[in-house]
C-alpha cells in the first residue's frame, strides 16, 4: 500500500484540498483529507484525445518515454497512417509496441484506408475488415471518418463501418472541415460524435448545437487552439484537447500540459480546463483512466506550480513511471516492418510539356493544412513548364512507393524555397513519396535518396545530401525522441537556410497529398479538387 500526499485537484468535485491518496494494487482505495499537507499539487493525468503516433516519427513505445514526462497518461490514437501502408499488420505492430510501456494507448479502427479512391495506398480496409477490428477488445473506437461525401451520400461500405461501431457501443470520430447546413446534419445523424477540424467559433457553434464534441487542436502543423479556446469556458462539457500530429522536437518541449498552461494564460478556470483535458475524454470514450476518485486507477501527475505545468512526476496504475523529466522504464528495439517498392526516377520523367497558357497551383498557408487553388501563367514561348523559385512557384511530385508507376507532377506556391529540393515518404494518408523543388536534377536525387533507406525525409542541393531514415513503414525511425528531434531539426534548419520560412516545412509538405482537406491537393494519380471531390487537370 502506498500513500501520496499533496494538494489534491479533484476535477469531478471541482475543488482542491490538502489530502492523501491511498493506493493499493494500482487503484486509489481511499482519498483522505489531510490539513497538514502544504504541497505539491496532485492532478489527474492528461489525455491527448486525438493523435496519430506515427507523425512523431516514433514508435508508440518511444513516444511514451517522452510523453509521460509531460504528464500524459493516455492517448486516443488513430493508426491510420501505418494502416495505409501495411493494413491490419501495421495496426497490430502499433498495439504491440504500446504494450511494452505503461502509457495507456487506446487505438481506433481506421475508417478510411485509403482515404479516397483517387490514390494508391499500400493496403485497404473493407467494412468487413473494420468490423473485425471493432470486435476486438484492444480497439476502442472507429477513427475519424474523413469520407464525409460517403456519409452524406449513404455509401453502403461507409455506412457499414459506422453501423459496426454503433452496434459494438464504440464511438465514431469525425473529420468535417467547413461542413455545415443539411450536409452537416446528415453527417452527425449518421452517428459521428467529434470533430477536430473546425476553423472558427461560428463553425463550432453549429456543430455543438447539433450534438458534436469539439476537439481543440494544437499540433505541429495544424493549429486551431488560439481561435477556439473560448469554448473552454463557454462549453467546457463538450470540448477536448488534442495534438493530432506532433513532430519529435515539439514533443520534447511538451504535450497536452502546454495546452493546459496556454489555457490558463488565457484566463480560463482550471477546472474547466481539466474538464476538457481529462474528464471529457474519459467519459466520452469510456476510457479506463483514473480521475482521482476512490476506486479509480491511480493515474495522476505531480506538479509543483500549476501556472507553469512542469510535471515533476507521473503515475500510472499506481506506479511512478516518470520523475524530474525522465521516464523510469525502458522499451525494446522494434523489428523493422515496411512496404516500400518504388522504381528509381529519372530527370526526364519530371518534365511537363506545355498544354495551355495557365496552370493550377496549390497555395500553402503557414500553420494550416487547408490549401488554396491558385494559378500561374506559363512564360510565352515555353515548351516545358519549369519551376520558378524566384516567383515562389516550385514543382511538386508524388511517386507511388508501393509499385512502379507514372509520377504525378504539379506546382505549389508558399514554401519560399530558393535552392534545392526536399522529399518525404510521409504523405498523408497513403504515404507515397512527396517532394518539392526548384529544379528537376535535385528533385530526382532527393526522391531517389529515400529509395535507399526504405523511406525517410531528405534535402538535396547540388552536392549536398541530408537524410533522416525512417525504416519502420517509411514513417518511423529507430531512435529516441531526442535523437529523432535532433536529426529532424538539422533538415528543417537547412531548408530554412535555403529560403523556406514555414514553421514546419516537412509536415506541411506531408499534408499536400491529403485529398480530404480543401481545396487543391495532389495524390500519386494527379491534382485533386477536394471541393468537387475529383481529379483535375494541371492546365486551366
Amino acid at each position: 500500500m502506498k500513500k501520496i500526499s499533496g494538494i489534491i485537484v479533484d476535477p469531478v468535485s471541482r475543488r482542491r484540498y490538502p489530502g492523501t491518496l491511498v493506493i493499493d494494487q494500482g487503484c486509489i482505495v481511499d482519498v483522505l483529507p489531510n490539513q497538514d499537507v502544504r504541497g505539491p499539487f496532485i492532478m489527474p493525468g492528461l489525455i491527448d484525445s486525438h493523435i496519430h503516433i506515427e507523425s512523431s516519427m516514433l514508435t508508440p513505445a518511444a513516444f511514451a518515454m517522452t510523453a509521460v514526462t509531460h504528464g500524459t497518461v493516455a492517448v486516443v490514437a488513430d493508426p491510420h497512417e501505418i494502416a495505409n501502408v501495411l493494413g491490419v499488420p501495421g495496426i497490430d505492430f502499433m498495439i504491440a509496441s504500446g504494450r511494452q510501456v505503461p502509457l495507456k494507448f487506446f487505438f481506433g479502427a481506421p475508417s478510411c484506408v485509403p482515404a479516397t479512391p483517387f490514390e494508391n495506398s499500400g493496403a485497404s480496409l473493407t467494412a468487413r475488415d473494420v468490423a473485425k477490428l471493432l470486435a476486438r477488445e484492444d480497439i476502442a473506437f472507429l477513427a475519424e471518418m474523413m469520407n464525409f461525401p460517403g456519409v452524406i451520400g449513404e455509401d453502403p461500405e461507409v455506412m457499414a463501418k459506422i453501423v459496426a461501431a454503433t452496434k459494438m457501443g464504440k464511438r465514431v470520430d469525425g473529420h468535417a472541415p467547413g461542413l455545415s447546413g443539411p450536409e452537416l446534419v446528415a453527417y452527425i445523424k449518421a452517428g459521428i460524435t467529434t470533430d477536430h477540424e473546425s476553423l472558427s467559433l461560428a463553425e463550432c457553434d453549429e456543430k455543438l448545437r447539433l450534438g458534436m464534441k469539439i476537439l481543440l487542436r494544437q499540433g505541429s502543423s495544424a493549429r486551431n487552439f488560439d481561435d477556439l479556446h473560448p469554448l473552454i469556458t463557454s462549453h467546457p462539457g463538450e470540448c477536448m484537447l488534442c495534438s493530432d500530429d506532433l513532430k519529435p522536437a515539439d514533443l520534447v518541449r511538451g504535450h497536452i500540459n502546454l495546452l493546459v498552461k496556454k489555457a490558463l494564460t488565457h484566463g480560463h478556470d482550471l477546472f474547466d480546463i481539466l474538464q476538457c483535458a481529462c474528464v471529457n475524454p474519459v467519459r466520452h470514450y469510456d476510457l479506463a483512466v483514473g480521475l482521482l476518485q476512490q476506486g479509480d486507477p491511480a493515474d495522476f501527475i505531480v506538479v509543483d506550480d500549476i501556472s507553469d505545468m512542469e510535471v515533476s512526476a507521473t503515475w500510472i496504475n499506481g506506479e511512478m513511471i516518470s520523475a524530474m523529466g525522465q521516464a523510469l522504464f525502458t522499451c525494446g528495439q522494434s523489428l523493422t516492418i515496411n512496404h516500400f517498392n518504388p522504381s528509381p526516377i529519372t530527370v526526364e520523367e519530371l518534365h511537363i510539356r506545355v498544354r495551355g497558357p495557365q496552370i493550377r497551383v496549390i497555395e500553402v498557408t503557414d500553420g494550416q493544412i487547408i490549401t488554396g487553388a491558385g494559378r500561374h501563367t506559363v512564360p510565352a514561348g515555353s515548351t516545358v513548364v519549369e519551376a520558378d523559385p524566384l516567383a515562389d512557384v516550385l514543382k511538386i511530385v508524388v511517386q507511388n512507393r508501393y509499385q512502379p508507376a507514372p509520377l504525378a507532377v504539379a506546382f505549389v506556391r508558399g514554401f519560399g524555397l530558393k535552392h534545392g529540393a526536399m522529399a518525404s515518404s510521409i504523405a498523408h494518408d497513403s504515404h507515397n513519396i512527396i517532394a518539392i523543388g526548384g529544379n528537376d536534377i535535385d528533385l530526382a536525387r532527393a526522391i531517389n535518396l529515400l529509395h535507399d533507406s526504405g523511406g525517410g525525409i531528405s534535402y538535396v542541393d547540388g552536392a549536398e545530401e541530408t537524410r533522416l531514415a525512417l525504416p519502420l513503414a517509411g514513417l518511423m525511425g529507430l531512435g529516441s525522441c531526442r535523437e529523432m528531434a535532433e536529426k529532424y531539426s538539422i533538415l528543417e534548419c537547412r531548408v530554412r537556410e535555403k529560403g523556406c520560412q514555414l514553421q514546419t516545412p516537412f509536415m506541411t509538405l506531408s499534408f499536400l497529398a491529403l485529398p480530404v482537406i480543401p481545396a487543391l491537393k495532389i495524390t500519386d494519380l494527379g491534382l485533386f479538387d477536394v471541393e468537387n471531390f475529383e481529379l483535375t487537370d494541371l492546365f486551366l
